[in-house]
């Protein structure tokens, strides 16, 4: 049996809404226990310097961006120190820390990814080795990079009831919707299309809020279904899986429903999201029969509302079944640090489209 550690992941998503901690022990395989788990601010001026950077791709893509990289590793470095003190842990406990670092750019098709964090710098700092660059071999293989969370979500249904009842399907509501579709061992998962990011974008530039709070905007709209229509036309939604999106991909539809009110606009932004989800069926094999939504737009009641109209079958919030839907992607990062460090794989064929089953990670010794 192997050893079962104690490990910190860390992880800040497209939608740059914060920056997740979350304490799990594991074997790297079957076996999880989760733990404590806290979310910790950006600095404003990173996330700002950040927001100015994802709108700009080029430079996202060429610029070496010392400063900005340096200020996102202490960032992320100060809330794993925070995270020790406010959760009560030693920090003897934790064998490894997975630093997933902040993307900026995902262009896989060109086999390109790139996540702001020097786990180095990390690691000296903390004293705690530190794994980072968790895509980065995937992407290299000719695999999407994305999503990476199956393996840990398999992990967390293996013993839950009902697992031998029929397929689940976890749907991950953050800047970019995902699915991994899990019956027994077997996995299929991939990107739907956009989600939070762009009626989080639209409503900022509308209304100057960071997010549509429970869809309350959205429900108040009339979506356009000829809007809606011609985005599902795009090849992405034909494209069989495994596939993968930046966060910007569709960033020209906050253009297209400029013409609209703001309730509109939102609407339509959110018809998109539900409709994207629906198509994710066509590509699995057999329907799932229940949702588990993690990711922050499963707080929003107006998104969950639809699904469960739209999907016909129970869709409920991770929390259902025991998950922390707000710390979920950290604990996934802890999970594949442990994996990395022993050479396991951290995605699949079938998850990725990469060749074959991948390790992946950099690991930094401490100090």
């Amino acid at each position: 049996m192997a050893e079962r550690v104690g490990a910190i992941g860390v992880m800040s998503g497209t939608s740059m809404d914060g920056i997740d901690v979350a304490f799990l022990r594991t074997d790297g395989e079957a076996w999880v226990e989760p733990g404590p788990a806290r979310g910790y601010a950006y600095p404003a001026a990173t996330r700002a310097a950040l927001l100015d950077l994802l709108a700009d791709p080029e430079r996202a893509r060429h610029d070496p961006l010392p400063e900005l990289e340096a200020a996102v590793t202490d960032a992320h470095a100060a809330a794993v120190e925070d995270f020790l003190r406010d959760a009560g842990l030693d920090r003897g406990a934790v064998a490894l820390v997975g630093l997933h670092g902040q993307t900026v750019l995902h262009r896989p098709e060109e086999r390109f990814t790139r996540q702001l964090v020097l786990g180095d710098r990390a690691a000296r700092r903390l004293g705690i080795p530190v794994v980072d660059r968790f895509r980065h071999a995937d992407v290299a293989a000719g695999g999407q990079g994305a999503p990476f969370a199956p393996l840990y979500h398999r992990a967390l249904t293996a013993g839950m009831p009902g697992e031998r009842d029929g397929p689940l399907m976890v749907l991950n509501l953050g800047g970019v919707g995902n699915v991994t579709w899990i019956d027994g061992d077997s996995l299929i998962a991939f990107d739907t299309g956009p989600a939070n990011a762009l009626l989080d974008d639209f409503v900022r530039q509308r209304r100057g809020q960071s997010f549509d709070a429970d869809g309350a905007l959205a429900a108040a709209g009339t979506a356009d279904a000829a809007v809606v229509r011609d985005v599902l036309r795009q090849p992405f939604f034909r494209r069989m899986p495994p596939k993968s999106l930046d966060r910007n991909a569709f960033h020209g539809l906050v253009a297209a429903v400029a013409p609209l009110s703001d309730a509109d606009g939102a609407a339509t932004l959110a018809a998109l999201t539900v409709e994207a989800v629906a198509a994710a069926l066509e590509h699995v094999p057999v329907p799932p029969r229940r949702w588990l939504v993690t990711g922050g737009g499963r707080h929003n009641r107006f998104f969950m509302a639809r699904f469960r109209e739209r999907l016909g079958v129970p869709v409920d919030p991770v929390e259902a079944v025991g998950w922390d839907g707000d710390a979920l992607e950290a604990q996934c990062f802890a999970y594949l640090a442990v994996r990395a460090a022993r050479g396991l794989p951290l995605s699949l064929p079938a998850t990725t489209g990469v060749p074959h089953p991948m390790p992946g990670g950099r690991l930094h010794p401490a100090g």
